[in-house]
Formats: C-alpha cells, sequence, structure tokens
C-alpha cells in the first residue's frame, strides 16, 4: 500500500546493513517508528480491514445501479407428452342451404330419414381422423432460461442508509488502524528512550567504576605510605566491586533493551540497534512548564478512539434508517428476455423461441404485528447508547489530559531540580576530592560524595526519558502523536 512504501524501503535498507555492524547507520526514532509499523501484524490486520470497509462501500454503492441477472434450467424428462391417449375420429360438418348454416352429417335411415343412432348418439356419416402422433410433444429435453434486469426505484430508504452504514464501517476501520498506530508509535517511543536511558546509564556506571578504581589507586599508595588503613582499602574494594555488578547488570539490561527494541521493529533480536540518541546527552526536547492553551475541540476531532465512536453513531443511525425502510413499500422497474426450448410462442417447435417482457414489482408491508417496528425502536435505542458512549468518552479524555499536562508539568519540574542536584553533587564531589589530596577529609566522605554524584546523575537521566515520554504520551492524548514532526 502507498503508505508503506518509505518504511518497506528502510526495512529494506535496514536489513542490508544488519550483518555487519560496523557498516550499520544509526536509527533514528522516526526510523523505527516507520520499522515497527511497517512490520506489525496488528497494522496488517487492520490495514486489511480498512480494504475490507473500502470493498464493502464500493459494494453499497452499486446498489444504487441496475441489476443484471442470468437464471437458466435443464430438465430431462423421462416420457413425452401426449394431449389424446388414442387417434381419435371427429365429426365433421357440411354447409346445409336450407338452413344456410354449418350442420353435422349424420347417417339417416332411407325409411324414415331420421337420424341412426348407436347409444343415443347420432352417427357421423363422415370423420376426420386426429393421429394421436400428431398431438403427442417430444419435452425429454427441455432448456429455459431468463436474462432480467432489475431496478431499484424506491426501497424506502434502505439503499442510501446501506450507503451510510458502510461510510460509517470505513470510517471506524480508519479511525481503529490509526488508533493502533499510535499504541505501535507509543511502545516503541518508551523502548527506543528506555535503550538511550540506559546507555547513557551504562556510561555513567563506568565512570562511577573509573572514579572508584581510582580511589583504589591513591588508598592502595597512601596504605604503603602507612596514611591510610586497610579498612579504608577494603572500604573502597567492596564499593568497587558493587560498581562492577552494577555495571554488569546496566549492560545487561541495555542488551535485553536493544533485542525488545528490534522485536517492536519487526527485526531479528540479535540486530545490533545502534540509536542516534544513544550516544549523547538526552535532549529534552521541552524544558519550560507553561504548556499551550487547550483546544478541547480540537482535541477531539484528532482523537482516534473518538472517532471511532462517531462513527458508530453514524452507523447505528444507519441501521435505524434500515429498519425504517422493512415498513416503507419497496419499488422496482424490472425488464426481462425469457426463452425456452421447446416453445409454443408459434405452435408446438423443438427450437429456441423467446419473449421481451417489462414490468413494475412493487412490494408493500401490511401487518407484521409489530415486530418491524420494534426492530426500528431497538436500533433507536442502540443509536441513543452510541451517543451516550461518546459523551463519556469525552468526559474521560478531558480528564485524560488535564493528567498528561499535570504529569508534563510535573515531569519538568523534576527535570529541573534534577539538573541543580547534578550540579551541586559534581561541585561537592570536585571538593571531597580535593580535601581528600590535602588529607583534610577521610575515604567515607569521598566515597559518600562519589554515591551522591551516581545518584544524582541517574536520576537526572531518568528525568530527562521522563520529560521525553510524558511529552510523547501528552502527544497520544492530544491526538497529535502520528503527526509529522514539526521542522
Amino acid at each position: 500500500m502507498p503508505r508503506f512504501a518509505t518504511p518497506i524501503v528502510l526495512l529494506c535498507v535496514s536489513l542490508l546493513f544488519v550483518p555487519c555492524a560496523s557498516a550499520q547507520m544509526a536509527m533514528t526514532l522516526q526510523q523505527c517508528r516507520d520499522l515497527a509499523i511497517a512490520n506489525s501484524k496488528q497494522s496488517r490486520i487492520h490495514d486489511a480491514e480498512l480494504q475490507a470497509a473500502e470493498y464493502t462501500k464500493r459494494q453499497a454503492r452499486a446498489a444504487y445501479l441496475p441489476a443484471l441477472d442470468f437464471t437458466g434450467a435443464y430438465l430431462y424428462n423421462q416420457k413425452n407428452l401426449s394431449v389424446i391417449s388414442e387417434d381419435a375420429l371427429l365429426p365433421v360438418k357440411t354447409f346445409d342451404l336450407a338452413s344456410q348454416s354449418y350442420q353435422f352429417d349424420v347417417v339417416k335411415n332411407p325409411a324414415t330419414g331420421m337420424p341412426v343412432t348407436v347409444n343415443g348418439q347420432p352417427v357421423p356419416s363422415q370423420v376426420a381422423l386426429l393421429p394421436k402422433d400428431a398431438l403427442t410433444f417430444d419435452i425429454h429435453n427441455v432448456f429455459a432460461g431468463a436474462l432480467t434486469l432489475t431496478q431499484p426505484v424506491f426501497m424506502g430508504g434502505k439503499i442510501a442508509a446501506l450507503n451510510k452504514l458502510a461510510d460509517a464501517g470505513k470510517e471506524a476501520a480508519a479511525a481503529l488502524r490509526d488508533r493502533a498506530d499510535d499504541e505501535i508509535i507509543y511502545g516503541v517511543d518508551a523502548a527506543y528512550w528506555l535503550v538511550v536511558s540506559l546507555k547513557a546509564k551504562e556510561r555513567l556506571a563506568t565512570s562511577y567504576v573509573q572514579l572508584l578504581d581510582t580511589l583504589r589507586y591513591n588508598v592502595s599508595r597512601m596504605l604503603d605510605e602507612g596514611i591510610a588503613t586497610k579498612s579504608d582499602l577494603l572500604s573502597v574494594d567492596v564499593k568497587l566491586n558493587q560498581g562492577n555488578v552494577d555495571l554488569t547488570k546496566v549492560s545487561n539490561g541495555l542488551a535485553l533493551a536493544r533485542m525488545s527494541l528490534a522485536q517492536k521493529c519487526g527485526l531479528p533480536i540479535d540486530s545490533p540497534m545502534l540509536l542516534a540518541d544513544e550516544d549523547g546527552e538526552v535532549a529534552v526536547g521541552m524544558a519550560d512548564e507553561s504548556l499551550p492553551p487547550l483546544d478541547m475541540l480540537a482535541v477531539y476531532e484528532r482523537r482516534n478512539d473518538l472517532r471511532a465512536l462517531r462513527a458508530a453513531v453514524k452507523a447505528s443511525e444507519a441501521e435505524s434508517s434500515v429498519a425504517l425502510s422493512t415498513m416503507l413499500p419497496n419499488i422496482a422497474l424490472v425488464g426481462a428476455y425469457t426463452f425456452t426450448t421447446p416453445n409454443m410462442f408459434n405452435g408446438f417447435e423443438n427450437r429456441v423461441g423467446g419473449m421481451f417482457s417489462v414490468g413494475v414489482m412493487a412490494s408493500v408491508p401490511l401487518w407484521h404485528w409489530g415486530g418491524n417496528y420494534y426492530k426500528y425502536k431497538a436500533a433507536k435505542t442502540k443509536s441513543y447508547i452510541a451517543s451516550l458512549q461518546v459523551e463519556d468518552a469525552k468526559e474521560l479524555i478531558d480528564l485524560q489530559v488535564h493528567q498528561a499536562r499535570f504529569k508534563m508539568q510535573e515531569a519538568i519540574k523534576t527535570y529541573r531540580t534534577c539538573v541543580d542536584n547534578t550540579a551541586k553533587a559534581d561541585e561537592n564531589l570536585r571538593c571531597a576530592t580535593l580535601a581528600y589530596r590535602e588529607g583534610v577529609s577521610t575515604t567515607d566522605l569521598v566515597m559518600e560524595a562519589q554515591t551522591a554524584w551516581l545518584k544524582a546523575a541517574s536520576e537526572e537521566i531518568d528525568s530527562r526519558i521522563d520529560v521525553r515520554l510524558c511529552h510523547v504520551y501528552l502527544d497520544k492524548v492530544l491526538g497529535t502523536l502520528s503527526a509529522p514532526p514539526a521542522e
């Protein structure tokens, strides 16, 4: 389909470079989104449903046009058709000059001049032979066919209602497809930023281990000089071992997060997913607590779930019209050409013969004990229920949008606080390290400063990712997640 052209190209390019990690280009967030949508089976299912809705719409449009049908039949009969059971003798009439009319010619008694009768019936003097074979018809093989053209004239509004129902079905299918794409994008974004977060934490854990390793070297030197104690060195070793364990956990979590992202993108889980945002500092995107004013009417128009519910309202109204059409008359024009063999249009002929016919067909419902009326009332009730569901969804969306905005503002405040904490933790670590070098601080204080620095830096990474995810969620509830990014 056209909307898959770009994602499929991206997929082919990505698969081309998968075997060679060194040659693979870093994937952007938009590329991951496109791959996930292109490879999602759910997205394909919704596309197929949308295509089916389009076919249903075309089917409904076709109901306005005349329908041309052909019906044919063949029948084999065991016996022929005979009008009489045996040869027949028919009396004939002759013209009587005296009566000036045709009279039966009968046998008369020469003595009396009266007609001779047998069993009370006069005996004709002349008869016409009507043989049985002349009235026996060959009907062993009978063919019949009809070519019928039907044009609806008035169907009680049923055809128009079915077209509205098909339009609503297509609109609902498109809304559900877009909603599924939003869910895919939201899931991919969460997996993408999780990889970026864990990559940043891996760098942070590596830096923390390096700090501890440097501290251990310094404590070891001081122990050799008798300035530090064995307990100081053991404390640093414990912290260093814990730091290495944490680094291993982060590295394993990063590998699993890459696998999860690859799976969501439809790639093999062992694909080396290199991301464009993982090597630098995580960009927050927005650090201002003030959000643009809300236009809930525009939000209602953009929300795909609400679009699907509005389409359901239209569909229920169309179903009400369909139910109403069952109580109204149906009128159609009918034209047909029928043919049979044998035929009797010009005597009995054992060949094809046919004729044209044109007429009007009407069907008027009279009495169904209220069945059609109750069907209509049930459809109207379903329409009312669908409209209530739309109003209920609007209230929930209103609450959801305000909740997302509060979360966004909270995430921005947390981020700004974490940035300030990180700066103070950096300064604290610098002062503690300098004091330790000058001999006016202890190893425990340095490790506490390092731990505080690690915690502050980790929380800053989490706050940056949280701002990103809250922004994505806000776009999702505002209905702008699938919109192209602003330049």
